[in-house]
């Protein structure tokens, strides 16, 4: 090999390591305080398995600080959405929506779904949403089917309509029709349902499973049954988090 040639591989060998060291990674914040429940650490272990994500935890003190500040996109998992709503008090949830509205983007999983909706003193009201059949909110937990809408199999890299993902309880979406609030983006509606400890049949089925709206200059993307904790769909928590942060400069 001539000294040109091998010049030329050594060139584009830096050139090619210095644009990937330009890439700066996702700057995730990952709500850790309470409310949340023990299936944090298997999210948070499965976040931290992609290289373009850097994962954070934030507590309710670190938000309400104002330390949302340094992120692309909060995560609030699953867990009790009334817990980490009231944790994060008046100032905290304050926090979140002016993180959100500047452009930032949210993940709710579950709980954080709750969370993100207009229904609850304790909400965020980021999602133009509320949630049917509150009274039965402990309806059970269990494998569902859910349909996925052609961009819901877009933005989450799925080719088939209907898939199998865990339940734990997540709220039933269904538009609030709040005026000061994009309406939001049905992606997903359960299929088949859970109604157990008294929670009646046929409410579950045709609701909102996965929805995403604009507050704002910020995305939302909430998921009210749990891909992160059913085997090969940790997936769509990460295509969620690249949609949150698409408008974002990374």
């Amino acid at each position: 090999m001539s000294r040109t040639a091998f010049a030329l591989i050594i060139s584009t060998i830096c050139l090619n390591f210095s644009w990937a060291q330009s890439i700066k990674p996702i700057r995730v914040a990952l709500y850790s305080d309470k409310g949340i429940s023990s299936s944090s650490e298997q999210l948070q272990k499965g976040l931290n398995s992609y290289t373009d994500l850097k994962v954070t935890l934030l507590n309710a003190q670190d938000i309400a600080e104002g330390k949302l500040s340094g992120f692309d996109l909060l995560i609030q998992p699953g867990g009790s959405g009334g817990a980490q709503g009231k944790a994060l008090g008046e100032k905290g949830r304050d926090k979140v929506r002016e993180f959100v509205k500047n452009g930032g983007g949210y993940l709710g999983i579950c709980a954080g779904a709750y969370l993100a909706t207009c229904d609850y003193e304790w909400s965020l009201n980021i999602l133009d949403a509320k949630v049917l059949d509150r009274k039965h909110w402990a309806r059970g937990f269990g494998n569902v089917e859910i349909k996925l809408s052609p961009e819901a199999r877009k933005i989450l890299g799925v080719e088939t309509e209907k898939e199998t993902i865990y339940y734990h309880q997540g709220p039933l979406l269904a538009p609030a029709s709040n005026p000061d609030i994009d309406d939001y983006k049905n992606l997903a509606t359960f299929e088949t349902e859970i109604a157990r400890n008294g929670a009646p049949a046929g409410i579950m089925k045709g609701t909102t499973a996965i929805a995403c709206g604009t507050f704002g200059k910020g995305k939302v993307f909430c998921f009210s049954p749990h891909p992160e904790r059913t085997e090969g769909l940790m997936d769509h928590i990460h295509r969620a988090i690249l949609w949150g942060t698409s408008n974002n400069a990374n």
